[in-house]
């Protein structure tokens, strides 16, 4: 249950950021346990908004599998304001709210715009802010999910370096969303994919994983195939398909 007492004393609200009408978001769609919790946390001054893939699956259509909340509250401050809140993590913390949400943080605490671009990927990206129902766009990322393209945030050599995995989640993406992958994007693809051999065993299992049950295989190793990925990863297959 929320927490009804009165809220604690906040030095100083923040300004609110106007935003994008979303016009093409039927309220209903949205999960009421999460715009609880977003309307909540504003009322105590802080910024608080649903962000990642559901705020890119609304916006397509499509009915999100759950429902993530960005903010710059620490856990500590989320945990002042609900009752049903658990503290988790030790390198990077999440104040867990019970209604099976995660209000994610990785210790990086700034503002939305802050946020938006430490992610991977432009649609991947938005922020809805299910009170005003204004979604906010740091990123361009509007554009992309118009145009049905995948572009990551920055650089794409820069990003894929950091973490060889989003190799495979641009797959991901790019197969089950019907989106077309940026030039730019591709090229560094395939020239670090590579990479993937330094990446963790277990994500990268996760995200071979879900591509295999996807819905969407064929196109998931047809992209990986084309990339280098498969070579890499699967060898063994690589070689059995031939040329």
């Amino acid at each position: 249950e929320l927490d009804d007492e009165p809220l604690p004393p906040r030095p100083k609200r923040r300004k609110r950021r106007r935003g994008v009408p979303a016009e093409s978001i039927d309220p209903e769609n949205l999960d009421r346990f999460a715009s609880r919790v977003v309307k909540r946390l504003q009322q105590a001054g802080f910024e608080a908004y649903l962000v990642g893939g559901c705020v890119r699956d609304l916006l397509i259509g499509r009915r999100p599998k759950d429902f993530d909340v960005a903010t710059d509250a620490r856990p500590s401050e989320v945990r002042r304001l609900f009752r049903n809140c658990r503290i988790i993590g030790r390198r990077f913390k999440l104040a867990h709210i019970f209604y099976d949400l995660l209000i994610t943080d990785d210790n990086e605490y700034g503002t939305a715009e802050s946020d938006a671009r430490r992610r991977d990927f432009t649609v991947n990206a938005l922020f809805l802010d299910p009170v005003t129902h204004e979604i906010h766009d740091f990123v361009d990322g509007l554009a992309d999910l118009e145009e049905r393209v995948l572009r990551t945030i920055g650089d794409p050599a820069i990003r894929f370096a950091e973490d060889p995995v989003r190799i495979l989640r641009a797959i991901k993406f790019s197969s089950r969303l019907d989106l077309e992958i940026d030039d730019d994007t591709w090229d560094a693809m395939c020239d670090l994919a590579g990479d993937l051999e330094k990446a963790a065993p277990p994500r990268v299992l996760e995200e071979l994983l879900r591509l295999a049950r996807s819905g969407t295989s064929m196109a998931a190793f047809q992209g990986m195939r084309a990339c280098g990925a498969l070579g890499v990863l699967v060898p063994q297959l690589e070689e059995h398909l031939g040329p």
